[in-house]
């Protein structure tokens, strides 16, 4: 089996900023302070909780784990009546990929996100991908995205037999080809996020590309026959 972590924001769509807006006004709600997460801080890459915890040490502020929760909680609820303001896109191969791929028993989506599960079901769900994905491992602390990572390839060798050399991570940062080494995993990274190309070549991925490339091309990345073979539809736990 070859199995797919895939990151969300730079990777499989960008909401153009439209996630900020949520956090701006989620931290102006909990804090009475003005914050704008655009020009604050460099976020891609950080997980949700990471950027919970910057952003209060940005402000000066000691936040207790409850706390981190609330602005995020808060950030959740926001989200879904975010996005639409803001003219956000799926990137370009991404649909095409996930279409072909949904339709084969020997390949694996999984997504591999700072994302908490209620931010990536609302991204997904806006931008119609939610059904691509049997399952995943989200933020659910402010600790290192290593730790999604390795939950992440725990899910995935429950479901089935995974070869350690058909483990790859599709990513648009330097942290996302950081948590596929500490896995063991091969990085496919791609400069349609808040990195340069050469940016994220100066970390080695396996393979660094300006954007996906088309279906073909990444198949033949993976190692597997270019065929589609049925299997049973996701189980669709991101909604849950």
């Amino acid at each position: 089996m070859t199995v797919l972590f895939w990151d969300i924001d730079g990777t499989l769509l960008t909401t153009l900023r439209a996630g900020m807006v949520a956090w701006n006004a989620s931290v102006r709600e909990l804090t009475g302070r003005d914050f704008d997460l655009k020009t604050e801080l460099r976020s891609a890459g950080l997980t949700d909780y990471q950027i919970a915890l910057k952003t209060f040490e940005t402000l000066d502020l000691t936040p207790d784990t409850e706390t981190l929760d609330r602005l995020v909680r808060r950030y959740e609820e926001l989200l879904p009546a975010s996005l639409p303001l803001k003219n956000g896109y799926v990137l370009p191969n991404v649909r095409e990929i996930l279409e072909h791929l949904r339709d084969r028993a020997d390949v694996r989506s999984y997504l591999l996100t700072g994302n908490t599960r209620g931010g990536a079901r609302a991204k997904l769900t806006h931008f119609g991908l939610v059904d691509f994905f049997d399952e995943g491992a989200f933020a659910e602390d402010a600790g290192p995205r290593s730790t999604i990572a390795t939950r992440a390839l725990d899910l995935a060798r429950r479901g089935g037999s995974v070869a350690d050399d058909a483990i790859f991570v599709i990513g648009d940062t330097p942290h996302d080809i950081e948590c596929a080494r500490a896995i063991g995993a091969r990085t496919i990274a791609v400069a349609t996020g808040g990195y340069t190309l050469e940016e994220l070549q100066a970390h080695d991925p396996w393979r660094a590309f300006p954007e996906l490339p088309q279906v073909d091309q990444f198949v033949s990345l993976l190692g597997v026959r270019r065929s589609n073979e049925g299997r049973p539809a996701a189980r669709g736990s991101v909604s849950a």
